[in-house]
């Protein structure tokens, strides 16, 4: 087997590999400052639909809610709120992602958050045989299966996208 070089273990990876799930890492070049998720794709040869991107909202100021959906897609707040069976969802300020989360904009994993929240992935990735999501760090993405995905953050599949 070939060596593999060392690399970064981010929260994430910890318990991806503590779960003994299947997971290979991709990274790309972050010095262009194009790390929007179409970016990414581009830049790991991913079809743009395989990769998702993982956006923290708030249905009141205590109680947040984590998203995960195609990088090309926007969130539905109102079919976000139906999903949570909460009232209203709202973004979570960058400025507070940080503080509640543990990651930075661009590097945020819906695996390994500070505390473990409601997350809802869109049901695009149920037909998927895999997607990849942020691995904890800017510039690094995982690869896994989104049931897998779905059983390691507990989260549901849900129609939380606009048509």
């Amino acid at each position: 087997m070939a060596k593999k070089q060392k690399s970064v273990k981010t929260n994430a990876i910890r318990i991806i590999e503590s779960e003994s799930i299947e997971y290979e890492m991709r990274s790309y070049e972050t010095d262009d400052g194009q790390n929007d998720g179409v970016s990414v794709a581009n830049k790991t040869n991913t079809p743009v639909e395989n990769v998702f991107k993982t956006l923290v909202a708030m249905a009141s100021k205590t109680d947040l809610l984590v998203f995960i959906i195609p990088v090309a897609d926007e969130l539905d707040l109102k079919k976000a709120a139906r999903a949570a069976g909460v009232k209203k969802v709202d973004m979570l300020p960058m400025k507070e992602l940080t503080k509640e989360t543990g990651y930075i904009k661009g590097g945020c994993s819906p695996v390994g958050m500070k505390k473990e929240l409601p997350t809802f992935i869109d049901l695009k990735a149920e037909q998927l045989d895999y997607l990849f999501v942020s691995a904890g760090k800017v510039g690094l993405q995982m690869k896994l299966t989104p049931h897998d995905l779905a059983a390691v953050t507990k989260a549901q599949f849900a129609d939380i996208v606009k048509e």
